[in-house]
């Protein structure tokens, strides 16, 4: 299901160089936690309960949704590279569509995500629906 990344746009600084290329506007990047998120938590520890737990229905829904109104799907977890060829059997054998897979993301939760590129965090909790847009307090980088 992998694919690669046709709609970026070249961007360049204020100098005129070139640097990193940009998605349009319209376009999001999802980035899709696997355990707990779409499906129930399942530790490194057990993989052998990975093949075999049952995603979300509205986490299905939602993710193809997203995938087919254009948006950039990438699933990341904390499982590590030996369990990838499971991971992406499951991903298939359930139907997700998606663009990437990225394993290894540090576990143990309390991310801090520090970019050059505006990152919105959603907090799953339980369901998956369409996304609202609602104010926090964040904490940034004092000027």
């Amino acid at each position: 299901m992998p694919s690669h990344d046709q709609n970026l746009q070249e961007t360049f600084n204020e100098k005129g160089e070139r640097i990193s290329p940009i998605l349009p506007n319209e376009v999001k990047n999802f980035l899709v936690d696997i355990d707990g998120t779409v499906c129930d938590d399942v530790p490194n520890e057990e993989p052998e309960r990975m093949s075999t737990i049952l995603p979300y229905p509205d986490a299905l829904k939602i993710v193809n949704k997203w995938f087919e109104d254009g948006h950039r799907i990438t699933f990341f977890t904390s499982r590590t590279e030996e369990h990838r060829d499971i991971t992406e059997e499951w991903l298939l054998k359930h139907g997700f569509k998606y663009h990437t897979l990225l394993m290894n993301k540090p576990r143990g939760g309390n991310y801090h995500w520090i970019d050059n590129h505006i990152v919105k965090a959603t907090r799953f909790k339980g369901k998956f629906t369409d996304l609202v847009v609602k104010t926090h307090e964040i904490e940034v980088f004092r000027d």
